[in-house]
């Protein structure tokens, strides 16, 4: 018989803020993974990590085909490294200066007992908060976009394992449109089949939205998570670091994760 897991609150976990120097999108995949186990296996507290991106990418989610989703040619004509992660989703579009990404690793009791679709807006209701004092419009749109109504803001993808989750969101900052549906075939089939003339069109960045800086934004959404939950300055751990270079060595560094037909 499977025992029912307890509810927990945000305040009831003590948060830890990891932002570091830029890294490559392989180690930020990777680390995905790593402080998913940690969490689960209660050797990390539950943790918010900002991303900073060392150079542009193109995320995969797990169920994704990379022949499907990206063309080969333009990423490599754009020096654009494709990855794959470990959660399920779309493909994102990075480039450094234009894009916000976060990740989140808690544990599965806070959310235990809601739906895919609850969990989902639950794990960003502290964004929508950060947003709206920034005046900027957003809501949630199941299963996991966050968006306005001049377009999408960013998405959201989750991974389980254990007794921990990851739900990690990217939101655009800027976004160079162009460039995008060269390189994102599903891009060009969402923009034909909705008969839309522009991929800006279908995405409202918080650059416009806000007129500031991507830092300030950044900063904004830490202080309002760290109002509403609390958050201590933290570190990646030795351990933390050598793990997700032998995951990159071992699995998502490989022809064959990268490539893998779902």
């Amino acid at each position: 018989m499977t025992r029912e897991i307890k509810r927990s609150s945000w305040n009831d976990h003590d948060w830890q803020l990891i932002h570091t120097a830029p890294q490559t999108p392989l180690q930020h995949i990777a680390l995905d993974q790593v402080l998913l186990d940690e969490v689960a296996t209660g050797r990390r507290a539950p943790t918010l990590r900002i991303w900073e991106w060392a150079r542009p990418a193109v995320v995969i989610g797990i169920f994704q085909s990379l022949k499907n989703e990206v063309d080969a040619v333009a990423a490599e004509k754009y020096k654009i490294e494709v990855v794959r992660r470990i959660s399920g989703g779309g493909a994102m579009f990075i480039e450094p200066e234009n894009s916000i990404t976060y990740s989140i690793y808690a544990p599965l009791s806070l959310i235990a007992g809601m739906s895919f679709r609850e969990s989902y807006a639950y794990m960003d209701e502290w964004v929508l908060e950060a947003l709206g004092e920034l005046d900027v419009k957003a809501w949630y749109q199941p299963l996991n976009d966050i968006t306005s109504a001049e377009g999408k803001i960013g998405g959201a993808a989750q991974a389980r394992h254990g007794s921990a989750v990851l739900h990690h969101v990217t939101m655009a900052y800027d976004i160079d449109a162009t460039k995008m549906l060269q390189i994102l075939r599903i891009g060009r089939e969402k923009i034909s089949d909705k008969g839309i003339a522009s991929a800006a069109k279908r995405v409202d960045p918080l650059r416009r939205q806000t007129s500031l800086p991507r830092e300030a934004i950044i900063n904004h959404m830490i202080d309002v998570f760290r109002g509403r939950h609390g958050l201590h300055a933290d570190t990646l751990s030795p351990s933390e670091l050598t793990a997700a270079e032998r995951l990159i060595e071992e699995k998502f560094g490989t022809k064959e994760w990268r490539t893998k037909v779902p």
